[in-house]
């Protein structure tokens, strides 16, 4: 999947968590302290989004947790294996 399409799919992620929760893009972009344009952009998957304004629009729909679960690797099993072997828990 090309990074471009990784923006898309986040982006439109967004977009269904929001209308799914029954918010507006003002009254997210407002929880976010961003302009409703930088919402847009970033449900559009537009790549010129902050990384900070990602996460307060994460924090505004809760779901910061949710993103830093996924990217723990203690939650997912290639991420223990990497640990291990960088840890010496894998060596034989």
């Amino acid at each position: 999947m090309s990074d471009n399409q990784n923006l898309v799919d986040f982006g439109r992620n967004i977009r269904a968590w929001r209308t799914l929760s029954r918010l507006s893009a003002t009254v997210v972009a407002e929880r976010a302290g961003i302009t409703r344009d930088t919402l847009r952009s970033l449900e559009r998957g537009a790549g010129s989004v902050k990384l900070e304004n990602a996460f307060a629009v994460l924090e505004a729909l809760g779901l910061d947790n949710k993103l830093s679960h996924a990217l723990d690797p203690t939650s997912d099993e290639r991420g223990r294996a990497l640990l291990r072997r960088h840890t010496g828990g894998g060596r034989r």
